[in-house]
């Protein structure tokens, strides 16, 4: 049963799924490799520190402190249109796990926040 609240537990499940993903990827496996490394270790500490970066958007806590869009500026140039793969991705890992309106509430944020780097990026 996919669920209708969002809790720490599927946010940490929503990393290990989304993940996965994005390490099998053609277009951006490597871009994510290259940018955390391809240690299960070094993965492992990115989807913890995402996975606080989307509970303190979503939930309100967590303990991330990063800066994301300026390590997005750091990264060597990439096609825009992998914003869209990347947001696929992510859909499609939090169908999985999520009801449709819950599912719904995420993705909306993931989508402002793709259109904001995008902007910041290629503008």
């Amino acid at each position: 049963m996919k669920s209708n609240t969002i809790t720490q537990e599927n946010i940490k499940i929503l990393m290990e799924i989304f993940y996965e993903k994005i390490r099998k990827d053609e277009n951006l496996g490597s871009i994510f490799n290259n940018a955390i490394g391809t240690s299960d270790k070094q993965w492992e500490e990115h989807k913890i520190k995402i996975g606080n970066f989307w509970s303190g958007i979503l939930l309100g806590k967590g303990d991330y402190n990063g800066q994301p869009l300026k390590k997005h500026l750091e990264l060597p140039s990439f096609p825009e249109e992998f914003f869209e793969i990347w947001l696929k991705l992510f859909e499609e890992s939090l169908d999985k796990i999520y009801n449709e309106e819950m599912k719904n509430v995420i993705l909306q944020r993931a989508q402002m926040i793709a259109s904001h780097f995008k902007n910041m990026l290629y503008q």
